[in-house]
């Protein structure tokens, strides 16, 4: 086993944290993985990894030389793919994972559109709302929508910010009375997205800044749209990203509430392992996404 691949061998041990797992991954025994990162070792005259029964964790120099390790892998990885990709067109398989609202409503179009541009690519697109590790999956790209905090080992692409509003239907307005502050959501339904925190309050920025406010959560939920479905039908106020909500927005079976108080932006980002080369299929469906998304996004012309 060459340099480059004893150095890919380890880094598939620190990311799947553990020598079977890696094996799989690239294909090798377990005993050649094992002799690989002992070479590397013997040959730094270091200890790279602390290996105990149920787990292997890297050494503070085992941490520094994984991430010039990757940083060499992906470096040489890009270099064969470019040369590779004058002559090629994007083909092979695409795997995506996607949260699941998103996916349904402004995603699959898209993906869609990326398929008719590119007939020799074959894409796997997985939805769901749960941060699913895309190294451990196996997945080419990702698109979260959270705060721009992920894991050292993925790269992240900012698309665009996430816009999002406090809601209700005119008809729980007009029966209930509009909230003048937001300590006032104390006396209303809310209706609260069981992922995004506590349920018993939302973070809100007025004047003052930003500050957690109390409300009574009548209703929780980890899918959007249900929420969203609530609201529109008058059974309380919502706090909903803009890609969900701006078509009920846009036709008025939604209204904005307390508009000077917004709750802070999340972000639309596209992720990938470090150590993957940037291939033209994920490079191609990432400008594709900011040439569609990026800027003001359609779903906001009205929230």
């Amino acid at each position: 086993m060459d340099r480059f691949e004893s150095m890919r061998a380890f880094v598939n041990v620190v990311d799947h944290k553990g020598f079977a797992a890696a094996a799989r991954k690239v294909g090798l025994s377990r005993s050649a993985v094992n002799k690989a990162v002992i070479n590397l070792e013997n040959e730094l005259g270091t200890q790279l990894l602390v290996r105990s029964t149920r787990k292997v964790t890297p050494t503070e120099t085992g941490l520094a030389f994984y991430d010039r390790c990757v940083q060499i892998l992906g470096d040489l990885d890009e270099a064969i793919t470019s040369v590779r990709e004058l002559q090629d067109r994007p083909a092979g398989n695409l795997r995506m994972n996607a949260p699941m609202s998103f996916g349904t409503q402004h995603l699959a179009p898209v993906v869609a559109e990326f398929m008719g541009r590119h007939r020799d690519l074959h894409v796997e697109l997985v939805l769901n709302d749960r941060f699913i590790d895309p190294i451990e999956e196996g997945f080419d790209i990702t698109l979260r929508i959270g705060e721009p905090e992920y894991p050292t080992s993925l790269i992240e692409k900012q698309i665009v910010p996430a816009k999002r509003v406090l809601c209700a239907s005119p008809a729980y307005l007009e029966q209930q009375g509009e909230p003048d502050s937001p300590a006032a959501l104390k006396q209303h339904r809310c209706l609260q997205y069981g992922y995004s925190g506590s349920l018993h309050q939302w973070r809100l920025t007025g004047p003052d800044g930003e500050r957690a406010w109390p409300i009574a959560c009548v209703m929780w939920s980890n899918n959007g749209e249900t929420l969203k479905t609530a609201a529109t039908l008058g059974q309380g106020i919502a706090l909903l990203p803009t890609f969900i909500a701006g078509e009920a927005l846009q036709s008025g079976a939604l209204r904005t509430v307390l508009a000077d108080y917004p709750p802070a932006a999340l972000v639309l980002s596209a992720l990938y392992p470090r150590h993957r080369h940037l291939s033209a299929k994920v490079r191609l469906f990432v400008e594709l996404l900011e040439d569609r998304f990026g800027g003001r996004p359609y779903w906001d012309l009205v929230a």
